[in-house]
């Protein structure tokens, strides 16, 4: 999908879509079925909140900083590819707006490009879960019978088990993983 959509978004948007876009737009998707991983604890209550800010983490020399992508969910892939190039270009300038580094309600963490093959990522309080997204590697799978080379990618999910058990989260984790492999059932 992501190659087939690559030239539409570059002369519409003028911006690379990237692996990590489709995955936003396959998590922003999946909050909206599992509103319990797009929540707040707080000792009074458990808050699930309606809109789907996604956070993305990106590292600076000086540490780690997450601009939110607001209202992810109802962006098609080529604005959130676009809004992703753009916070990530002000958090390296540090021209980032607190506006735009607050109200997260959920985070992605993709180490994919630093060579890594499976990490687990810190909970960005004080939302409820975190996505850890690994370098895509090309391994032996067996698929109808054959075994055949495939490309794969780890995800995994850390998440606070006072608001979230681990049977939502890990149905939240096979529905991204859904809809990476068949991401035409965003359309639907």
């Amino acid at each position: 999908m992501r190659r087939r959509i690559m030239n539409s978004v570059m002369k519409s948007r003028d911006v690379k879509v990237s692996i990590n876009d489709v995955v936003i737009k396959c998590v922003a998707f999946a909050l909206k079925e599992y509103p319990r991983i797009n929540s707040v604890f707080t000792p009074e209550e458990i808050i699930e909140k309606a809109e789907v800010n996604v956070g993305i983490a990106v590292a600076l020399p000086e540490g780690l900083v997450v601009p939110v992508i607001r209202n992810a969910d109802m962006l098609s892939v080529g604005q959130i590819a676009a809004a992703s190039r753009e916070l990530s270009e002000k958090a390296r300038t540090g021209a980032l707006k607190p506006d735009e580094y607050s109200g997260g309600t959920f985070t992605v963490s993709n180490l994919g490009m630093y060579d890594i093959t499976q990490f687990t990522s810190i909970i960005n309080q004080p939302e409820s879960a975190i996505l850890s997204v690994a370098k895509i590697v090309e391994r032996p799978v067996v698929c109808d019978g054959e075994i055949t080379i495939r490309p794969i990618m780890n995800l995994s999910i850390n998440f606070d088990h006072r608001p979230v058990d681990g049977a939502i989260a890990a149905n939240f984790l096979k529905r991204v993983k859904t809809l990476l492999e068949e991401p035409y059932e965003l359309m639907i």
